[in-house]
């Protein structure tokens, strides 16, 4: 009795397995450095402005299933974006550094983009940096460095998917070896690509392209868009880029997959700047929405998948009393990089600036001495900064990993921290479980503990794909 129904149990498993609905869209979302500390601290900040003692929930934090899963690389306890892009988008851990291949750099993998393409689905990768960044990289080249872009610019010709977006291409004219090399961009436009600067000329050719790949205008930078905090009306952003890769790969009716990297959180981690890093995790939420909004439509059709490659600066919500004060973060208008760059141009134009000037412009752009109580040693340590470089004309700079900003304005931000109740361990990764949150169609399988290798091979059992 007992063997038969277990037999009974083992059939009805099989059938239901067989009968489940197998996703027609997925979406595959990344918070670059996104750590379960950066999506509280966006949530009790949010909570916050209403002087509640709660968490406003984000869009994808209130999924269905959540769990998380390990980071470290093959060679190290902190990964990098390079080798958890890569376990991320190939199911296979890798050393630090190395892109879509093993640690020997010999073997090269397929990821789960091209297992995607081989099943007849649209595919498009998108990113808020570069194009050629280690992440967005992951999943359509295979490179011995993350460095070599402009060889990861050439695997993306050999891909053959249909769409990419982000600001643009680090290195398109010049090797590895920095020697110069044939533009980029002609190859592309030759292997069939549609270039579209800015969302104005993606509208114009949308409808007539095969394959895009859209960039910045081309007088913006091409290494990332503009932080959150910093952009206006008409800048590109992240949630207009997933809109666009949405229209363009809903032309192909056996469905589509779609890689989304919301890379600025990793950044602004990186400069330890919380403000800016809570409106980039309010910005890839809101590329969360887009995709949200198309699974609503489709429901027993899509796919949802948000997670991160690693958590970056090791950030704390609290630094010693037990009342937070994270409202005090909103009183920062711009980001670090944008503060440097305002403090840049006073210098420059004025040989003769006070420190009654400069302190205006931090009680402007921080809302120090103004909202943000500033202690008397705290005044005192701006002060020697402002002396070094305004009166005796020294340079003093900050260096994160992709920035090197003015030291005034990250000893503000610094303080504005302090009193923001946020701390932070480092300024590069950590070794923190990263995120994992699922809604829609094999969205189950993403209820527990795992690998970060783990992910994309689940993606693949849910879609049937031979990963």
């Amino acid at each position: 009795m007992k063997k038969s129904l277990l037999v009974l149990c083992l059939l009805v498993s099989i059938v239901f397995g067989a009968l489940a609905q197998k996703p027609k869209y997925i979406f595959f979302m990344i918070g670059d450095g996104m750590g379960l500390n950066q999506i509280n601290l966006t949530e009790v900040f949010l909570a916050a402005q209403e002087d509640r003692n709660t968490v406003f929930p984000l869009v994808f934090s209130t999924f269905p299933y959540a769990t998380f899963a390990t980071s470290y690389s093959l060679s190290h306890g902190v990964t990098d974006s390079a080798a958890g892009g890569t376990a991320l988008a190939i199911g296979k851990k890798t050393k630090n550094g190395v892109i879509g291949m093993d640690s020997t750099a010999t073997v090269t993998y397929k990821s789960i983009a091209y297992a995607a393409k081989n099943a007849g689905f649209g595919v498009g990768i998108t990113t808020s940096v570069s194009i050629d960044h280690a992440t967005p990289a992951s999943f359509y080249a295979h490179q011995p460095s993350r460095n070599n872009y402009y060889e990861i610019g050439q695997d993306l010709i050999k891909s053959n998917f249909d769409f990419f977006a982000g600001a643009g291409f680090l290195s398109p004219d010049k090797s590895s070896d920095k020697k110069d090399a044939p533009s980029l961009f002609p190859q592309f436009t030759q292997a069939g690509y549609t270039l579209a600067y800015g969302l104005d000329d993606y509208n114009r050719v949308q409808q007539t392209a095969d394959k895009i790949i859209l960039m910045q205008a081309k007088e913006e930078d091409p290494a990332a868009l503009k932080y959150a905090i910093d952009q206006k009306d008409g800048d590109l952003t992240l949630a207009a880029v997933t809109d666009a890769a949405i229209t363009s790969l809903s032309k192909n009716e056996n469905g589509f997959f779609l890689m989304v990297e919301g890379g600025k959180i990793d950044w602004s981690s990186h400069a330890n700047d919380a403000t800016t890093t809570i409106r980039e995790v309010l910005d890839f939420n809101e590329a969360v929405k887009r995709a949200f909004a198309f699974y609503e439509k489709f429901p027993e059709e899509t796919l949802l998948l948000v997670t991160a490659d690693h958590e970056t600066g090791g950030i704390a919500i609290g630094n010693g009393s037990s009342r937070l004060n994270t409202k005090l973060l909103a009183n920062q208008r711009v980001s670090q990089g944008a503060l440097s760059q305002i403090l840049t141009s006073l210098r420059s134009t004025n040989d003769d600036v006070s420190w009654e000037e400069v302190k205006r412009v931090l009680t402007d752009n921080v809302g120090l001495f103004a909202e943000v109580t500033v202690s008397k040693e705290e005044e005192e340590a701006l002060v020697a900064i402002y002396e070094k470089s305004f009166v005796q004309h020294k340079e003093e700079t900050t260096k994160s990993l992709y920035a090197n900003d003015d030291k005034l304005a990250s000893e503000a931000i610094n303080i504005l921290n302090k009193k923001g109740s946020v701390s932070w361990a480092s300024g590069g990764h950590s070794a923190a479980y990263i995120p994992v949150f699922a809604i829609g169609a094999g969205a189950e399988k993403f209820s527990h503990k795992m690998e970060n290798t783990d992910i994309p091979k689940k993606v693949a059992e849910a879609a049937g794909w031979d990963f």
